[in-house]
């Protein structure tokens, strides 16, 4: 009997595997191959082309390295485009702002060493609070002929301060107190005098630790305005709106005789830089002799805010590299550039806060003449609300 075949061990047949098939026909014909490459490429690209059709339909083949189809976006709105341009011009224009800002400081005079020495080292607006006195002298530009004041720029002699205020910002605080020229004080080795004979006898320095004496408030940082400058800087926010009663003020005799005028009618009014200047100058209407100092003060009071609200109007951003340039030149501080930009928005995000005159009641005294003075508990009270502010 023969014996049966093993079923564990069969004959199989041995097949290539197609891609070696293809290998070897390639080496056998190598123009077939080439052939049957170029229709792969053709399928593929016209299964890009159409993506297929009929029973052809489907994903087309890929060759090479990973094929990814392309996908077109469609375009942005309208409105996205026009906003994304408007926030590109006001970056610009606040950029060519603050440039011009920080060049004009650079450029601007400061004050003596004297008067650095006096301060007393504060916060940093707008993230914490700090105290700034800020001073406006009597001394006329040259070729003035105003007469009753002598002129710091041409002769270089003594000037008192006309105007003197504090401003207390940052830190969720704002607050502004003025204190009248004619205010009776203990001046630091000349004994009793009006506070503005502080400027006269020692400048910006003897300025600050009078008022430091006198009200017990740290002064941070100070500012002289520069009475030249002044219009420049009202004109670039293009004037400046005052409402109140009449004004007659005839500064020095007036025109006529070398001085200043400005005649307004009750109501509404937009100054220019030079109407401004007279106005916070004036403390002598005629039209209403019942105005004081103390009336001055509230009329430069109201004026700052004025300012300050052209700043932030439309008008104020349009003109605002203007605005940047005339500023700094304007003002002479011990202040740089960081910290002017700080104070200018501390002021601008707290609002305008308090506003105080210091409560004064008109007295004569031999020697002085008429002078303004107050109690204690009304000082302390006038300090406490600005200090709070």
């Amino acid at each position: 009997m023969a014996d049966a075949p093993d079923p564990g061990r069969g004959k199989y047949k041995r097949y290539r595997s197609p891609w070696r098939l293809r290998r070897q026909a390639s080496r056998e014909n190598p123009q077939a191959g080439l052939e049957e490459l170029r229709a792969a490429r053709a399928e593929l690209a016209g299964g890009e082309a159409g993506g297929g059709t009929g029973d052809d339909a489907g994903p087309a083949r890929r060759l090479g390295p990973r094929w990814r189809r392309s996908r077109v976006r469609p375009p942005r709105p309208r409105w996205v485009r026009v906003v994304r341009l408007l926030v590109t011009l006001v970056a610009a224009w606040l950029g060519v702002s603050i440039v011009l800002f920080v060049i004009s400081s650079f450029t601007a005079t400061g004050v003596p060493a004297s008067a650095v020495a006096a301060l007393d080292g504060g916060g940093t607006p707008p993230f914490s609070a700090t105290t700034i006195l800020v001073l406006g002298t009597d001394g006329r530009p040259p070729g003035s002929k105003e007469p009753g004041a002598a002129s710091d720029s041409e002769s270089g002699g003594p000037v008192r301060s006309d105007t003197m205020m504090l401003i207390r910002t940052g830190g969720g605080h704002t607050s502004r107190l003025s204190v009248p020229r004619d205010t009776l004080v203990d001046l630091p080795g000349y004994g009793y005098q009006k506070i503005n004979a502080a400027y006269f006898y020692g400048g910006a320095a003897l300025a600050i630790r009078t008022v430091d004496s006198f009200l017990g408030v740290r002064i941070n940082h100070v500012i002289v305005i520069n009475f030249t400058n002044f219009p420049a800087l009202v004109n670039a926010m293009d004037g400046v709106t005052y409402s109140g009663g009449c004004v007659d003020s005839q500064i020095s005799g007036g025109v006529a005789d070398g001085g200043q005028t400005l005649i307004l009618k009750a109501g509404t009014h937009h100054l220019n830089g030079e109407q401004a200047l007279v106005l916070a100058r004036t403390r002598e209407n005629l039209c209403n002799p019942a105005w004081t100092d103390i009336t001055r003060e509230e009329n430069q009071q109201a004026l700052f805010s004025a300012m300050k609200s052209r700043v932030l109007s439309p008008t104020g951003f349009i003109r605002l590299p203007w605005i940047a340039w005339d500023a700094p030149q304007t003002l002479e501080t011990d202040m740089g550039a960081p910290t002017l930009a700080g104070v200018a928005a501390s002021l601008s995000l707290f609002g305008s806060g308090t506003t105080t005159v210091l409560p004064t009641s008109g007295e004569e005294l031999p020697g002085l003449g008429d002078v303004e003075t107050m109690s204690d508990s009304a000082k302390q009270a006038a300090v406490a609300r600005f200090l709070g502010g």
